[in-house]
């Protein structure tokens, strides 16, 4: 099986200390529709932004690279990679 690449909408919330959390990924079927949902996550009540990213790799194997961020909306933590 060669690599399939997954789009994803992932939204932010805060935790009772008021730091960003990440809530519940959604995965997407293209990078429009990761990006649409990622916008309207960012508006929800609750939320304080969301990001689309998206990953390539081999499922068979289980390797996959890094995430693309493809964009970031509202309130989101520059370095995700913190989180």
């Amino acid at each position: 099986m060669s690599d399939v690449t997954y789009y994803v909408a992932l939204p932010f919330l805060t935790d009772d200390d008021g730091s960003p959390v990440a809530g519940a990924a959604e995965e997407c079927q293209t990078s429009a529709a990761a990006l649409r949902r990622a916008e309207i996550m960012s508006h929800s009540a609750g939320h304080i932004g969301a990001v689309a990213f998206s990953r390539s790799g081999n499922p068979m194997t289980g390797e996959f690279g890094d995430a693309k961020l493809l964009r970031r909306f509202g309130n989101v933590p520059e370095d995700l990679g913190t989180l």
